[in-house]
């Protein structure tokens, strides 16, 4: 790959190169600029790779081997290109995710039992939360005071113009209240050196056992949640994967449970609007009825029909995306 980097390199300006260098050596843990090449013949000529690709290789995935394994990250301008300039993309390597695709699941290790498992009501459901940002050196917040929400999480009760509200959960508690989400894509971490969003590493808590305290250690940048044409993606940030699961997820007449493993620097379709329409409860086996616009995602830890975990609460960390219908 040398002579065909060295290639693409000749054809970038010097402040393209600074944002190479700045994205490659910060590992995408804050949102770096887009690197602007040219279109044209950019790619080496025994390799013949698309430069995004070409870089995805050199940086992060050595068996990239075509564009349509990437996916531009909601924050990228490259989607459109320069004001709608076809001229030049971006191929910032930490602009880009692979796609998660489901995999063969193993033998499960038992079935799913018939007793309730849906999670208790939080002890303090009025715990306020903090959004902190990271930036320079500094940490810097600000306290957010929402209304009391509805314990039942009826859709009728978000008027606030919000696309989505999280709750983040330990086991059966919820811890804190829920966060509203107004802009189109939301960081949720414990620890992120430069950016702001949902920071669970600010959350209370009286107690937690050493398995919750080992699972947090392990959310790190943790993930970008962002609603997109068509639906909502999850792009995993951390070091260790994440399991998803929605209603739009299993195939259509399925009666089982899919959780679908992202596993770091992938990112998956994790809610399709037009795959819920006309859904009525979502029951899931053991647990009961469940919100059928709400995503479930547990950190590090897999649940469901194929792990010893079979239900989502006896996971140490996981966290509720609660979709306003108005999409």
């Amino acid at each position: 790959l040398k002579p065909a980097a060295h290639a693409l390199f000749k054809k970038l300006k010097d402040e393209e190169l600074e944002l190479l260098v700045q994205a490659v050596e910060s590992q995408g843990a804050w949102e770096s600029g887009c690197v602007w090449a040219p279109r044209g013949d950019v790619r080496g000529a025994k390799q013949g790779l698309p430069p995004q690709v070409l870089l995805c290789r050199l940086f992060r995935w050595p068996d990239v081997h075509q564009p349509h394994e990437l996916k531009h990250l909601c924050y990228c301008a490259g989607r459109w290109g320069v004001g709608g300039d076809l001229a030049a993309f971006c191929c910032n390597p930490h602009h880009f995710s692979r796609l998660a695709v489901p995999e063969t699941p193993p033998p499960p290790y038992s079935k799913a039992s018939c007793g309730p498992s849906w999670p208790d009501e939080p002890q303090h459901p009025g715990t306020q939360f903090l959004e902190f940002s990271y930036k320079g050196g500094d940490w810097c917040g600000k306290r957010l005071c929402f209304p009391l929400p509805d314990t039942s999480l009826s859709r009728s009760t978000i008027k606030d113009g919000c696309w989505c509200k999280l709750a983040y959960w330990e086991h059966r508690t919820r811890v804190g209240r829920l966060y509203a989400v107004h802009e189109a894509s939301v960081n949720v971490f414990c620890e992120l050196p430069w950016g702001s969003g949902f920071c669970l590493a600010q959350l209370p808590a009286a107690h937690r056992s050493r398995a919750v305290r080992r699972a947090r250690g392990k959310i790190g940048r943790g993930l970008l949640l962002s609603r997109e044409p068509g639906g909502i993606w999850a792009y995993n940030r951390s070091e260790h994967p994440i399991f998803v699961s929605s209603p739009t997820l299993s195939p259509p007449g399925a009666c089982g449970l899919t959780v679908l493993k992202v596993l770091p620097g992938y990112s998956a379709k994790v809610f399709d609007y037009e795959q819920v329409g006309g859904k009525g409860s979502w029951r899931l086996p053991g647990e009961g009825p469940c919100d059928p616009h709400s995503i479930r995602i547990s950190f590090a830890k897999g649940w469901g029909p194929c792990y010893s975990r079979q239900f989502i609460t006896s996971c140490p960390c996981w966290l509720e995306v609660l979709l306003n219908q108005l999409h």
